[in-house]
């Protein structure tokens, strides 16, 4: 059989609008019908294709073409799938242009940065995954467990990021979290314990990051950010700095990567200072251009923290979180987690071993970084073709990429998207509070989009750009 699910029927973008998955979803049907833009005929993507496109339930979409077949908006005959009804809706006076406002404050189109496509979660296969791990789950799994995280897990990580990232590993040192955030807030906790007062930042980053930091007790100085990454060499200079924390691989949001030499500064300032450097690798499996860089844990495991996440790999829902912890923190990262929450959710964590363990995660991976690197590559050829003057940097990996503006445009180009209800955010969003302001620049998710939104969310990025 040569075609399967996600290939039936053609790509649709809708947008439920008004109260109620079903009703808006209905409604927005009926528009599409009313207006032309879905033609007599037309056949319409499966129940099981739009629902994941929309990441909604199945049935909530099976049950709206079931209404509206009723209704004889579309018509559906068994291995033909649905249609658009060959009888012509009546008009409603003249055809109105396609909404550019967000409804209900929602935008039509969004590449904030933060998310992966979620509508290719690989929700089958971690069923799979899931029922196996639970069948084959000692009884001790279902009570509080280890506040490091379940072994099973820990053990399976300890040999992925070995092969895949470099990282040097022992389950013993592996402490599970619930999500980045939660692992950066043990880790305040414990530095802060340690009578750490400052923790050097890049100049370009998360605010949440930060305020996590200060709301520790931790002052946050930053780092300058030039095209070779934080200047690491700054850091002698910082004389109660405890700790860094950076995106070496890909630095978030400029999309560089540190410079070999810089990443040498930063380990020897931490053995001469006895400091400690927070390595976030939040999206290190997706490079396209180049060699993968490993983490730079692998440089002084006794002197790093590795972070890690399947927030980008698989979906931030999952709220699953890892740090390779040097020895002598281990028991103490351990201890404060035992305290505030004793365990993450252990059948997310068994699920998640049998994921890894089975292939599922290699394969899921690799079908990811081939779809995000075509919309990459497909952003790179829109932008030459349209706007050829706005230079495109920080593509090599990851799922976003930097566009530079001229000089006092960024604020009127977001603007303009949001008129056109297109959710854009610029590198401003990011600079740090001391943090020399610096070039004028968006900072496009090409991951996040849908396949079904994808060309529109593009043509609507193209319209605002000077």
């Amino acid at each position: 059989m040569t075609d399967s699910w996600a290939s039936f029927g053609a790509d649709l973008h809708i947008e439920p609008v008004g109260g109620g998955l079903r009703r808006g979803l209905m409604e927005a049907l009926r528009e599409a019908v009313r207006s032309g833009r879905l033609a007599p005929g037309t056949r319409l993507p499966s129940s099981r294709t739009l629902a994941a496109d929309l990441a909604i339930a199945r049935n909530t979409v099976a049950d709206a073409y079931a209404e509206l077949v009723a209704e004889g908006w579309l018509t559906a005959r068994q291995g033909s799938g649905t249609t658009v009804a060959r009888r012509a809706a009546p008009r409603r006076g003249p055809t109105r242009a396609p909404k550019s406002r967000p409804v209900h404050g929602r935008p039509l189109y969004s590449l904030n940065p933060g998310t992966p496509d979620l509508a290719s979660s690989p929700r089958a296969e971690w069923l799979k995954a899931g029922r196996r791990a639970l069948i084959a789950a000692p009884n001790e799994a279902l009570g509080y467990g280890d506040p490091r995280g379940r072994i099973e897990l820990r053990t399976v990580l300890a040999d992925y990021l070995s092969r895949a990232r470099g990282v040097h590993a022992d389950p013993a040192r592996i402490v599970i979290c619930s999500g980045f955030v939660h692992g950066l807030m043990l880790m305040g906790k414990v530095l802060r314990q340690r009578r750490v007062k400052d923790v050097a930042v890049e100049s370009y980053g998360l605010d949440a990051h930060w305020n996590l930091l200060r709301e520790a007790g931790l002052r946050t100085p930053c780092l300058p950010l030039d095209e070779l990454g934080s200047r690491t060499g700054d850091l002698g200079a910082m004389r109660s700095a405890g700790a860094v924390l950076m995106t070496p691989a890909h630095q978030f949001p400029m999309g560089v990567s540190l410079h070999p030499d810089r990443r040498a500064a930063a380990v020897d300032w931490a053995r001469s200072s006895g400091g400690l450097v927070l390595e976030d690798d939040y999206d290190g499996e997706f490079r396209y251009d180049r060699q993968p860089v490993g983490a730079l844990q692998n440089l002084d495991p006794e002197r790093v923290v590795y972070f890690g996440t399947s927030s980008k790999s698989l979906a931030p829902g999952l709220r699953l979180a890892w740090m390779v912890l040097p020895e002598a923190l281990a028991g103490e990262v351990a201890e404060a987690k035992g305290v505030s929450d004793w365990a993450s959710g252990a059948l997310d964590q068994l699920t998640l071993a049998e994921f890894i363990a089975s292939g599922a995660y290699d394969r899921h991976v690799r079908s990811m970084r081939l779809r995000y690197r075509r919309r990459r590559d497909q952003l790179v050829a829109a932008l030459a073709e349209r706007a050829p003057d706005v230079r495109v940097s920080g593509i090599a990996a990851g799922l976003h990429a930097v566009l530079e503006l001229p000089e006092g445009t960024e604020r009127s180009v977001i603007q303009a998207a949001a008129f056109q209800g297109l959710a854009l955010e610029g590198v401003s969003r990011y600079r740090h509070p001391e943090a020399t302001p610096g070039r004028e620049a968006l900072v496009i998710s090409y991951g996040s989009p849908p396949d079904s939104a994808w060309s529109g969310t593009l043509e609507a990025l193209c319209r605002v750009l000077p």
